[in-house]
């Protein structure tokens, strides 16, 4: 299930990139090098810049989406999700025993400090 959401995310991201580089932003940009002169023939600019604002808009709520779907599906909650190197340590610590844990001896039983002359 996560390679799904990862190639999905993946795919989103790649055509949002895309989708952001083929807008035309104020006086140029990359739209215009790839034939922005021949645009001004047509009549349907107005159009074409309008589905490319609302395709970058879904494109970044369906990005958003997958991104807080994966989270959900990945979070240590729910029992599942990846496993590799760290829940594989973790579970080999919580199977070894524990150590006995030593009491510190009382206060009276220690040494009085050596005290030096000052000459």
């Amino acid at each position: 299930m996560t390679a799904l959401l990862t190639s999905l995310i993946i795919i989103a991201c790649i055509l949002l990139i895309i989708i952001i580089l083929i807008q035309n932003p104020k006086g140029g940009g990359l739209s215009s090098s790839f034939g922005g002169g021949g645009t001004q023939l047509f009549g349907g600019v107005k159009k074409t810049t309008d589905f490319l604002d609302r395709g970058t808009w879904v494109l970044s709520i369906i990005l958003v989406g997958l991104v807080l779907f994966m989270n959900v599906m990945i979070s240590p909650r729910s029992g599942e999700g990846i496993t590799g190197p760290e829940s594989e340590i973790t579970e080999e610590l919580n199977s070894m025993p524990q150590a006995p844990v030593s009491t510190p001896a009382p206060a009276g039983d220690l040494p009085e400090p050596v005290q030096e002359d000052e000459n």
